[in-house]
């Protein structure tokens, strides 16, 4: 078995590189559950299910209660979830987990494709070997399979990025060079897929302004006005289409994207302008990180059609207040790419490096070691698993109105994945220094009808006195089940408390579900 597989990787290297990704990929699809953060699934799962079940679970379309206008949310990529679960219904697939396995899967599919345009592109500026280590970085590299499968528009729009960069590289090698097979057509194909980015995640327009300005730096005026077309052509017919349709005023939603942006930028996570740089550092693993920002540095002016967006994009995020580190995903393939082509080539032509083989792979053998173990941890993950889990539980109680979360302690709303339940009943929440008393007397739950049907104790923290507290209130209530964090998110909250992913323990109310469900 062994002896094939060597013998089929010999022959067949590229394959045997996106078989490993696809590995990787069918692992996270089947056992790496849950939602990574708030947006990969609040801003496109619940929302998008909600619209196929004829309501607006987040009210950002007009007439929905509380709408004042458009919010700054791109319909493009949530509405293809919509088709995904219009679709699935008419196959007649409703359970919410089964659902999710297809959405990975699709998501998995679509990664696969950045290894190849980073293969592809790597083979335009550099040699094969290299371009083989490059496909073999991005398929393998620790986050990649587990954030491959999430709903995140930065890891989405990675595809169109790659291929409207792909198309721009070889024509302008074939310019430079005067090969045949230069067409002024391909800017316009490479500028669509550019501006499908764009739709997916707004902030790619800073990449390929990036581009755009690139081209016109090597001269290349008609490449940069033809891309630019074609970037305009996708973005009026999806972006400014979509919004036309739903406001009658296209670009509403970027519009007020940006003005949200502009107003609002010191309200979330802010750090200094170095902290991206810091985070490459980190996410790709000292010393082989600082091997790639080398040697992504060190050919910018050979491969500066792609280093300069890149650089602008980062540029962009490190001067711009609110920091997270998942905004700086889209570049990250195109720096493995830049900068194992340039470290490489800097080995080959070194003196120091060519005398020191042995120090420099025990870097990699570092590198690897690392990777490995974060890869095996992170890619079958079950992130958020209680609460996911809490909320699939409720599924067994069809027709629930009304549930409350008491998390006292907690100085924010760690949101209910209401979308695991199948349908959409109400929720309120106790947390900071919400009142238990006045919070019941505002509920009205002296009448059995306002009263809500299950309690999530979120945490453990004093659980018991929290329990105490509640009954006096909702006297009715009995220990249903309670649901653990994977390991996993217990690792991470050790880490960080920060990532509060913690046991929920689930009371039902008698006086509202009289009898537990088998």
């Amino acid at each position: 078995m062994i002896r094939k597989l060597k013998k089929f990787q010999s022959k067949h290297p590229f394959l045997f590189i996106m078989a490993i990704g696809l590995l990787l990929r069918m692992i996270s699809v089947f056992f790496s559950k849950g939602f990574g953060m708030h947006d990969d699934h609040f801003l496109v799962i619940e929302q998008s299910q909600s619209w196929v079940d004829g309501g607006d679970y987040l009210g950002w379309l007009p007439g929905s209660p509380g709408n004042d206008g458009p919010e700054g949310h791109s319909f493009f990529y949530v509405g293809l979830h919509y088709i995904f679960f219009k679709l699935f219904g008419f196959l007649g697939l409703h359970d919410p987990q089964i659902k999710m396995f297809f959405i990975r899967l699709i998501h998995a599919g679509i990664s696969l494709m950045v290894i190849s345009f980073s293969y592809r592109i790597a083979s335009l500026i550099t040699k094969k070997e290299t371009a083989y280590q490059v496909a073999l970085l991005v398929s393998v590299m620790w986050f990649m399979p587990f954030l491959s499968v999430r709903n995140m528009v930065e890891m989405v729009s990675i595809p169109f990025l790659m291929y409207g960069s792909l198309i721009v590289l070889r024509q302008e090698i074939i310019r430079k060079n005067g090969d045949p097979g230069y067409h002024q057509s391909s800017f316009l194909v490479a500028g669509f897929f550019l501006g499908l980015a764009f739709s997916v995640r707004f902030q790619t327009l800073i990449f390929t302004g990036g581009i755009g300005l690139a081209l016109l730096f090597a001269r290349n005026a008609k490449g940069m006005i033809s891309t630019a077309i074609g970037f305009l052509i996708s973005v009026v017919l999806v972006q400014g289409f979509i919004d036309f349709l739903v406001w009658r005023k296209p670009f509403a939603e970027f519009l007020e994207y940006v003005n949200y942006n502009l107003n609002h930028a010191y309200e979330y996570h802010t750090a200094p302008w170095y902290n991206y740089l810091f985070v490459l550092a980190g996410m790709l693993i000292p010393p082989v990180s600082l091997m790639l920002l080398f040697g992504y540095f060190k050919n910018w002016k050979k491969n500066f059609i792609l280093f300069f967006p890149v650089l602008l994009f980062i540029v962009f995020h490190s001067a711009f207040p609110n920091k997270q580190e998942r905004f700086i995903l889209p570049v990250v393939p195109l720096i493995i790419v830049l900068g194992l082509a340039g470290w490489q080539e800097f080995v080959a032509a070194s003196s120091y490096w060519q005398r020191n083989k042995k120090l420099l792979l025990s870097m990699w053998v570092f590198f690897w070691a690392v990777n490995l173990v974060f890869l095996m941890a992170l890619t079958p993950m079950y992130s958020k698993k209680a609460r996911v889990e809490s909320m699939s539980y409720l599924k067994n109680y069809p027709g629930l109105k009304y549930f409350t979360i008491e998390d006292q302690g907690s100085h924010v709303l760690r949101f209910p994945p209401v979308y695991y339940s199948g349908q959409w009943p109400k929720y309120d929440a106790v947390f900071d220094t919400i009142d238990y008393q006045n919070f019941a007397k505002e509920k009205d739950w002296n009448q059995n009808e306002k009263q809500p049907g299950f309690v999530l104790f979120y945490q453990e923290k004093n659980l018991e006195a929290r329990i105490d507290s509640v009954k006096k209130y909702l006297p009715d209530l009995v220990f249903e089940a309670r649901f653990k964090p994977g390991r996993m998110d217990r690792l991470i909250h050790l880490i960080n408390p920060v990532n509060a992913n913690e046991t929920i323990t689930l009371y039902r109310n008698t006086a509202v579900i009289p009898n537990k469900k088998p």
